[in-house]
């Protein structure tokens, strides 16, 4: 077996690919990295419709409650928050985790009921219902 070093490479695989993607964010959007410790992030968000309602879940591991506001402004669902960094012992080899400011914006439908909205947290993870207004929902139409 050789006694020389290994590339670095070999030692962390992934790095040379988040380095990547951290130089792809701030190429493309310079102000909004998703990536980068300590600045304004957005967090990850699926949605899905249901038959009633829109929903919005928000991956935010690690966030008190106290430090997420959710509002609907002019049509638009705002989440904001921040994620603060947890205190720890001894030496941070590597940290990847995000930390600081974070933003979720996005254009709600038409057809919502911007006043019958619920948001619940639970295990890091953000879930926002907008309810669909009552003459948007489906109904059955009786033919005569």
């Amino acid at each position: 077996m050789s006694s020389r070093a290994m590339p670095s490479f070999w030692q962390e695989p992934f790095r040379e690919l988040e380095d990547i993607w951290d130089r792809m964010e701030r190429m493309f959007d310079p102000g909004w990295s998703t990536t980068r410790a300590g600045g304004m992030w957005q967090p990850l968000v699926d949605v899905a419709e249901t038959e009633d309602a829109y929903e919005f879940e928000v991956e935010l591991p690690g966030v008190n409650r106290e430090d997420v506001s959710v509002e609907v402004r002019d049509h638009e669902l705002w989440i904001t928050g921040e994620m603060r960094e947890r205190e720890r012992s001894g030496v941070m080899h590597r940290q990847t985790r995000r930390t600081g400011s974070f933003s979720y914006r996005s254009s709600l439908p038409a057809g919502v009921d911007s006043q019958n909205v619920e948001a619940k947290l639970d295990n890091g993870v953000l879930t926002v219902r907008v309810k669909k207004s009552e003459q948007t929902k489906p109904h059955r139409v009786e033919i005569q």
